[in-house]
């Protein structure tokens, strides 16, 4: 099949922008939309660019991909994050399924300290989460056999990790279905107390 210089030129411009950033009503927290460029074929989606992302802050490499599978409709998966140090840039993408992702602003002195955000995340909407350093995160599965890509922009430290209990009043998540499985590491979490003031970054 022949292609006009012209159908060439309007490719290369429409991929020079794979990405666009909305804000959430915290600060630091973003949700990012994919741009795939379709065609009868099919579509081709870019999931990560070091150049666009530091418009919402990235200005560092990516040192980890992980990759989640999980079974049943309603599990949680949650909410983890790492102590300074090691606290981490998250950017999370839906590869199948349909999830409900959950970031809980920890930062100390925060104006927005405990608040979250929640946002579907599934291969139909073309969304990823964008969630900075001193927040906690965690998902929802809304459908059975749900894939996550994330990518980090610290490797996993055993002795940094963190985490806050999932259905800890005083955050007050409301997840959209029943929540019907956790793992016995999320079920240990204890509730937040009045000793927990956050992470200093």
């Amino acid at each position: 099949m022949e292609c006009r210089r012209g159908q060439v030129e309007d490719l290369v411009m429409k991929q020079n922008k794979r990405f666009d950033f909305h804000p959430t009503l915290i600060e630091g927290l973003w949700i990012v939309q994919r741009k795939p460029i379709e065609d009868s074929r099919g579509f081709f989606c870019r999931f990560f660019c070091a150049e666009e992302f530091q418009t919402a802050g990235l200005n560092r490499p990516i040192a980890q991909i992980n990759h989640t599978y999980t079974v049943n409709k309603g599990t949680v998966r949650g909410l983890h994050f790492q102590h300074p140090p090691h606290a981490e840039i998250k950017i999370v993408s839906c590869l199948q399924g349909e999830v409900y992702d959950v970031a809980v602003d920890i930062r100390k002195d925060s104006p927005t300290f405990l608040r979250w955000h929640g946002e579907i995340l599934s291969v139909a909407n073309q969304k990823s989460f964008f969630i900075p350093e001193g927040f906690a995160h965690g998902f929802q599965a809304l459908t059975e056999n749900c894939e996550l890509l994330y990518l980090h922009s610290e490797a996993f430290h055993p002795q940094a990790e963190g985490g806050l209990h999932v259905e800890d009043p005083k955050i007050g998540i409301a997840w959209p279905i029943a929540v019907k499985e956790l793992s016995q590491r999320d079920c240990a979490y204890p509730f937040i107390n009045d000793d927990f003031k956050g992470l200093s970054l």
